[in-house]
């Protein structure tokens, strides 16, 4: 059912092209039309040949043209052969260029759950050889199981036309065929899934580590990912091995059986020919019928494996599709406009599973315009109290307000605009300096995005550069370092102008005197704004108006810095740690 369903699917996107299916439909028929009338005529040439030698009266005008116009039959219909093999590659280009974009318009509306819980390189085996294995079957396969089965039911016609009889072979070896092909499917699909899954993991593999080359080199840890890589490509190549060795079991299988009905044809053929009941010409033609009707047959059960491993492709495809994307807006959420950045948190509960919880009853307020940070050891829910303001996820339970709207009533592109984020893993695209800093904000002046930089601490760098603002940043910016890559990002959110900053560990990668530089800049230019700060070093959010000091999901301590010293509780054991 789920193959039925991935083929109704697959035929959905064809018929957004109706007119050219349509076109290689009546193209693909009627040339295999002109193909199946060859032995008919060269039949009835082979029949006055015979005539011919019996009788000593050779009729070469009527030959010449039964030649004749078997060669115009045959070279028409290669011409048209041609003409839909063409045509079928452009539309399989345009049904991939589809499914590749559906696929990543979709994956731009899912939930950041999803990519939480799917490894990169899978996404992108998904998008890229799912799809590519699509398009091969459909450029190729699809003409092939076309002409096929025009082939196969006209044969059939004319097989019936010239010798009843004889077809009655077809009754033993076709249901032999049937029952090989049926065994062979349901032994090869779930292999053809797993292959597509073992590549997806591979690909998954090796982005990690590539993109990790500097830590595993660190570790000294080449041998190690040596062997893990050995283990995964091995993995992926049995399953190749393991699936196309059942999946060629089908051609020389169906092969067998085609050349079993040949020789009882060929048997048969000749008990009819002796006791009158066809003519040599006919035995000709029903052989050369016979042969057309099988080989396609042969043919269909050789591109079986590349058939069932563009189903499996496309269901992997189709499955990214399907998923769930970010939950709509309620209905009558409205606009988050002249935003103030009043935020505070009532009771919140939220767990990335539902029967483990990590906030629990959390609450907080942050008036307009103040300072507050967060700070908590590895796991406390520092990092998920960011995702929920920004709503990546929804809370369980409670109520989060921002200016006295509930956060569930607003919309979240609005929502989202009105704050802007610096995350510790900084995020970069191949393009210039200044197209970086003005993602954000592509309408921005270049004065603008110089004084975001300014205000970052990072113009004198870019200056620097021989290309200045427009150089080039590779391969997310390795041609620089990662406190410069963090400064950028800083400026990319300063150009934002939100009314809300969020900054999660952002400036872990520069040093404490830029730090501090940033920090004063930040609060001049965040006067009468509301900022986050998740920190780990506590001497950068010393002059916080409130700090949070999270553990186990729960605020336990709350205060500025003078007032939690004072207390001597957490924070202080956390200060000291820090400093001791």
């Amino acid at each position: 059912m789920k193959r039925k369903a991935t083929l109704l699917r697959i035929f959905g996107y064809l018929m957004r092209h109706k007119a050219q299916l349509f076109a290689v439909i009546a193209l693909s028929f009627t040339g295999n039309l002109l193909a199946l009338a060859g032995p008919k005529l060269s039949g009835s040439a082979i029949s006055l040949i015979s005539k011919g030698a019996e009788t000593g009266i050779m009729d070469m005008p009527r030959i010449y043209r039964y030649a004749a116009i078997l060669l115009v039959f045959y070279a028409t219909s290669s011409i048209m052969s041609y003409v839909v093999n063409v045509s079928m590659i452009t539309l399989s280009r345009r049904i991939s260029y589809t499914l590749r974009k559906d696929t990543f318009n979709h994956l731009v509306t899912l939930p950041v759950s999803y990519f939480d819980s799917n490894t990169t390189g899978d996404i992108l085996s998904r998008i890229s050889y799912d799809i590519d294995t699509i398009n091969a079957s459909l450029s190729t396969d699809v003409v092939q199981v076309l002409s096929s089965t025009v082939t196969i039911i006209g044969s059939l016609i004319m097989m019936l036309n010239i010798c009843p009889k004889l077809v009655l072979v077809f009754t033993v070896t076709i249901p032999l065929a049937l029952v090989l092909a049926t065994y062979l499917t349901r032994m090869v699909q779930p292999m053809f899934r797993a292959r597509s899954r073992a590549a997806g993991e591979l690909n998954g593999y090796v982005e990690e580590m590539i993109s990790g080359q500097k830590t595993l080199r660190a570790y000294t840890q080449e041998e190690r990912v040596i062997k893990e890589m050995s283990v995964q490509n091995k993995n992926l190549v049995d399953q190749y091995f393991k699936t196309d060795y059942y999946a060629t079991i089908m051609g020389p299988g169906t092969n067998a059986i085609n050349n079993l009905a040949l020789a009882l044809i060929s048997i048969f053929g000749a008990i009819l020919y002796l006791r009158g009941g066809i003519d040599i010409g006919g035995i000709s033609a029903f052989v050369l019928y016979s042969r057309k009707f099988t080989g396609p047959i042969r043919e269909i059960a050789e591109i079986y494996g590349e058939l069932q491993s563009s189903l499996a492709a496309a269901e992997r495809v189709f499955k990214v599709i399907d998923e769930e994307p970010e939950p709509a807006d309620s209905k009558g959420a409205t606009e988050l406009t002249a935003v103030e950045g009043s935020v505070e948190l009532q009771h919140v509960h939220f767990g990335y599973q539902q029967d483990r919880g990590l906030l629990k009853d959390f609450s907080m307020k942050a008036p307009k315009g103040s300072l507050i940070a967060i700070v908590g050891p590895t796991g406390a829910g520092k990092t998920t109290f960011i995702n929920l303001l920004m709503r990546f996820y929804d809370i369980d339970s409670g109520t989060i307000l921002v200016d006295g709207h509930r956060s569930t009533d607003l919309t979240r592109k609005s929502l989202r605009l009105s704050y802007s984020m610096v995350l510790q893993d900084t995020w970069l695209f191949y393009g210039t300096i200044y197209e970086n800093i003005a993602y954000a904000r592509p309408d921005a002046t270049r004065e603008e995005v110089i004084a975001a930089a300014k205000a970052a601490h990072i113009h004198t760098y870019i200056e620097s550069l021989p290309q200045g603002y427009d150089t080039l940043l590779i391969d997310d910016g390795t041609n620089i370092s990662k406190g410069q890559k963090q400064l950028l990002t800083i400026a990319r959110a300063l150009l934002m102008r939100s009314p809300m900053l969020i900054l999660d560990e952002a400036t872990s990668n520069v040093d404490t005197r830029t730090e501090h530089q940033i920090q004063a800049a930040m609060r001049k230019l965040m006067e009468d704004k509301t900022c986050f700060v998740v920190a780990h070093r506590l001497s950068t959010i010393r002059n916080a108006d409130c700090i949070l000091v999270v553990r186990d999901g729960n605020v336990v301590e709350r205060g500025n810095h003078e007032e939690l010293m004072k207390k001597k509780g957490f924070y202080y054991e956390m200060h000291q740690a820090q400093y001791q």
